[in-house]
């Protein structure tokens, strides 16, 4: 009897194994993985999904109205749905990011430096800028001293959105769950004056996004969020190491992906939080990840390479599976403690307002 062709993603899976033997854990290095997101019958067809962007359906918060306009086509599922977008208002007001890029803007920072608000007086010493002399409280005391202020500084939020072939997965898939997020984080910042700068990963950055600022850029940030397509495989650490390469200054840097990448993701996380980058991942999986329903004797496909495997799925197959998927999100919540960094865990087929409202609680799901 022939056996079943299933396509599955096996990049952390162990594609070692032996045709026709169970799915065991495979050793890859300390850090441990999961298997691949499971991915369709290889003979089914993809779906057809239209854009996703904002529309400009009735009862859409008033404040949101700047961004429905004619550039940005309807869909049945938009990126930013009416309700979404009241929830992310009320979000971004408690919404703090810890690292500063240190440029001109509209937040006031911990350091001192040389904005509109005043902080306190210091006595001069030799050397310091006589035109940062506070006058009027020198004619009052005949004792020099400089003006102090708390320094206004530009905010960045960084999002490295992963469109490997992976993320075609899940009823929605992990790529459309992936987007919203994205599309989500960049509003917020968006909607307080900061900058918002997208990245797509792939085998390093796939492609770069110009940085856009203000609500004003929101509909720059949709259009290159509604190209993205989930294709290839994905070297994500390396990504990440890229983009923090190449910024001038540290900021919020958002990875949303669901992580299944046989690289030293974590480490690339943690260099980037010695970097003084605000650190948040962001893992987007699929309900037939968390509790495969598969069963038998089946030959499963990566997803990314193409590489094919038999395997017998049993009980014993099951366990070491959700072992494997159980260590991956160990390490990513390690990694968080670790750095003070956040941590979510979003499931593409639910609400993402609470994933939202946990990365804003910075969380460590």
């Amino acid at each position: 009897m022939p056996r079943p062709t299933v396509a599955v993603c096996l990049e952390a899976a162990g594609s070692d194994l032996e045709p026709g033997s169970a799915v065991a854990p495979a050793e890859r290095g300390p850090r441990p993985s999961a298997v691949r997101g499971l991915c369709r019958a290889r003979s089914a067809a993809p779906a057809e999904r239209g854009p996703l962007l904002l529309r400009h359906p009735a009862g859409t918060a008033a404040r949101a109205e700047v961004y429905c306009s004619a550039m940005l086509p309807s869909s049945p599922a938009p990126l930013l749905g009416a309700s979404f977008v009241r929830e992310l208002e009320v979000l971004q007001r408690r919404l703090e990011i810890r690292a500063r890029s240190g440029g001109v803007g509209e937040h006031l920072a911990r350091r001192r430096g040389g904005s509109a608000e005043f902080k306190e007086h210091r006595a001069y010493a030799p050397g310091d800028d006589m035109r940062r002399i506070d006058w009027a409280a020198y004619a009052r005391t005949g004792e020099p001293v400089l003006k102090l202020f708390r320094a206004e500084e530009d905010v960045i939020a960084r999002i490295v959105c992963d469109a490997s072939a992976s993320l075609d997965f899940g009823e929605p898939t992990k790529l459309d769950a992936a987007r919203r997020l994205a599309a989500a984080i960049g509003y917020m910042s968006l909607a307080r004056s900061e900058r918002a700068q997208l990245f797509v990963a792939g085998d390093g950055i796939a492609r770069e996004h110009a940085p856009v600022r203000g609500r004003a850029g929101l509909a720059a940030l949709l259009r290159a969020l509604d190209g993205v397509r989930a294709s290839g495989g994905t070297h994500l650490a390396r990504a990440i190491d890229a983009v923090v390469r190449q910024s001038a200054r540290p900021g919020l840097l958002c990875v949303v992906s669901d992580f299944f990448d046989p690289g030293p993701v974590t480490a690339a996380l943690g260099r980037a939080a010695q970097a003084g980058h605000d650190v948040a991942a962001l893992q987007v999986v699929a309900a037939d990840e968390l509790a495969p329903s598969f069963e038998g004797d089946l030959t499963l496909e990566d997803a990314e390479t193409g590489a094919l495997v038999d395997v017998t799925v049993d009980a014993a197959a099951l366990a070491a599976y959700a072992a494997r998927f159980a260590g991956l999100c160990e390490a990513l919540r390690a990694f968080a403690r670790r750095h003070g960094a956040t941590y979510v865990r979003a499931r593409s087929d639910e609400p993402l307002e609470g994933a939202v409202r946990r990365f804003v609680a910075r969380s460590v799901d």
